[in-house]
């Protein structure tokens, strides 16, 4: 089932690289001698869970029918439009967040803000797709990778870069 989302992730633009790419940023400060490779095998678990596996599968679904106008009024509008109050993609993305915990649903919040990375590539609506469900899916699946990481260190690495910041 991981290669079926990376495949249909891929399909829509998005690479684990580019997942990476923002898992890196996230915990680069935190998690010394981080690497991309490290970043690449923490999204590369998120895809093993099964709650991660499904909400993927239905919010590409979902992004698709929109696209294909084949979801019924006002849905279709309000998905193809992403409105800023629908936040069932925001709902279903929280699904990824909290399989590693609160710190998941911290990340999330943050690049639900910045839109770094792919996130914000996906979210400019340049590329003709709908990807209501997509930008908030990944900006989930990067967090939660983030909290994976976070929750396999040292903690004292944490409280070395918060005494550092005071």
């Amino acid at each position: 089932m991981e290669k079926l989302i990376e495949k249909k992730l891929a399909e829509r633009g998005v690479s684990i690289e580019k997942i990476a790419e923002i898992v890196y940023v996230l915990q680069e400060r935190y998690v010394e001698g981080l690497t991309l490779m490290e970043c690449r095998e923490a999204v590369r678990a998120v895809f093993k869970k099964r709650e991660v596996q499904h909400a993927v599968l239905t919010g590409i679904a979902l992004d698709i029918l929109a696209e294909k106008n084949a979801l019924p009024s006002p849905l279709l509008e309000i998905i193809r439009n992403d409105e800023s109050l629908y936040g069932i993609d925001e709902v279903l993305a929280f699904a990824i967040t909290n399989v590693y915990g609160s710190i998941g649903l911290t990340n999330f919040g943050y690049l639900d803000k910045t839109k770094l990375g792919i996130i914000g590539e996906l979210n400019n609506g340049k590329n003709k797709q709908v990807n209501t469900f997509l930008d908030d899916l990944i900006a989930a699946i990067a967090a939660a990778a983030s909290a994976r990481l976070a929750h396999s260190i040292d903690g004292n690495i944490y409280l070395n870069y918060l005494n550092e910041s005071d």
